[in-house]
């Protein structure tokens, strides 16, 4: 079998062609527009199949270099964290606990039906935990830590059971935000709020040309971010708790966020910074979708697929039901019901694209995109965390 490897410049420009190609296909296939698929989905999920079939053929062993998906997470993550004004946070601080709570509730139920499906069949219980919350809510990362967990508590393969749940909850929340969003949108009627310009840029930011000089200047204060995080996840890796790099990075920039709100010496240049994180999260979201190795799902036996399916109804039914009421029946819940689906079958990033894409045809929600992300990338973790060990303990 020919091997070929692609070294991380090769594979970044990979990347890129993969996100011309989904923006290309996008455009001429009105279905894909309509259910708002984002355009990293179209093109890096061909790219994923591409690959899968040459290494499943025998044609050639395709290997990606993937080093640099942290650095363009961490981008995307720093302009997240510049949305985090403590003078929003005042206004949606009650939302922020409310999505939480919603999310936790979540978990829950994703390792509930994954046990009860499991004791229905007769197999062992812990498969309906390496389906649940460890990578359906936790994702790729989480599902990597629990599975020789899983594994010391008597789950052959755990850690691989739990990769290629997680890589098909990636792929299944890429695919089901748009069209929940549009579902709930186009049925209700529901349009964005007018706080819009205030919640997205702050009382004292005005709307200025962008040039290269400001885009230069949002460059420098991102890379900083950026190196300033590092140092934080650093510091707090000293307190012996697990937290994902991207909590400094938010952290960091949330920080100098709320400098600049009360000082007029920190000048920061939120639409640039905006437009840095959102490149990122494109090229982060292509990177990521091209390097699952989905010939992973082929192996998986029925049982897996019964209950990773039925996760997608219970996340669908729940955000629709449940999520999309207690937050407000509104264009704003519409939104981070989108996030949900996103962050509770795959990743943040994926949430973040779902939500872009709903943003793009219909309006924008900077509440969702403040609270989402959040709430998504710090503390529903930490709640899952307990949650999961709580289910271990009792199985």
């Amino acid at each position: 079998m020919t091997e070929i490897s692609f070294n991380v410049y090769y594979t970044i420009a990979l990347a890129v062609l993969a996100l011309m190609l989904g923006d290309f296909i996008k455009k001429r296939i009105y279905v894909l527009r309509k259910f708002c698929i984002p355009t990293p989905v179209v093109g890096g999920v061909l790219v994923a199949l591409l690959i899968t079939a040459l290494n499943l053929s025998g044609t050639a062993s395709v290997s990606l270099d993937s080093s640099f998906n942290e650095f363009f997470s961490l981008l995307f993550y720093a302009g997240i964290g510049y949305t985090a004004s403590w003078k929003l946070l005042k206004k949606g601080g009650p939302q922020v606990i409310l999505f939480l709570v919603l999310s936790s509730i979540l978990v829950v139920f994703q390792n509930g039906l994954g046990i009860v499906i499991c004791h229905i069949m007769g197999i062992n219980p812990l498969i309906g935990m390496a389906c649940g919350s460890i990578p359906m809510v936790g994702g790729n990362g989480t599902a990597a830590a629990w599975g020789p967990i899983l594994e010391s508590a008597g789950l052959d393969a755990g850690t691989t059971i739990a990769t290629a749940a997680a890589t098909f909850g990636l792929v299944a929340g890429a695919l089901l935000g748009g069209p929940i969003g549009r579902f709930l949108i186009e049925k209700k009627h529901l349009k964005p709020g007018l706080e819009t310009k205030e919640m997205k840029f702050g009382d004292k930011e005005e709307e200025a040309e962008i040039d290269e000089k400001r885009m230069t200047a949002a460059a420098y204060q991102i890379l900083l971010t950026v190196g300033l995080g590092t140092l934080i996840s650093y510091l707090l890796e000293l307190t012996g708790l697990e937290f994902p790099a991207s909590v400094g990075a938010m952290t960091a920039a949330a920080i100098l966020r709320n400098i600049a709100d009360h000082s007029d010496k920190l000048d920061l240049k939120l639409p640039e910074l905006s437009i840095i994180s959102n490149i990122s999260l494109l090229v982060f979201l292509a990177l990521s979708m091209m390097t699952m190795e989905l010939w992973k799902l082929i192996d998986l036996a029925v049982p897996m697929f019964l209950i990773l399916l039925a996760q997608m109804i219970l996340i669908t039914l729940y955000g629709i039901f449940v999520n999309f009421r207690f937050m407000g029946r509104n264009f704003d819940a519409a939104v981070m019901t989108v996030g949900m689906t996103g962050f509770g079958l795959g990743a943040v990033p994926t949430a973040m694209a779902n939500m872009q894409v709903i943003e793009s045809k219909y309006g924008s929600s900077p509440s969702a995109f403040f609270i989402v992300p959040l709430v998504g990338s710090l503390f529903i973790n930490l709640v899952n965390s307990a949650i999961i060990t709580g289910f271990l303990n009792f199985l």
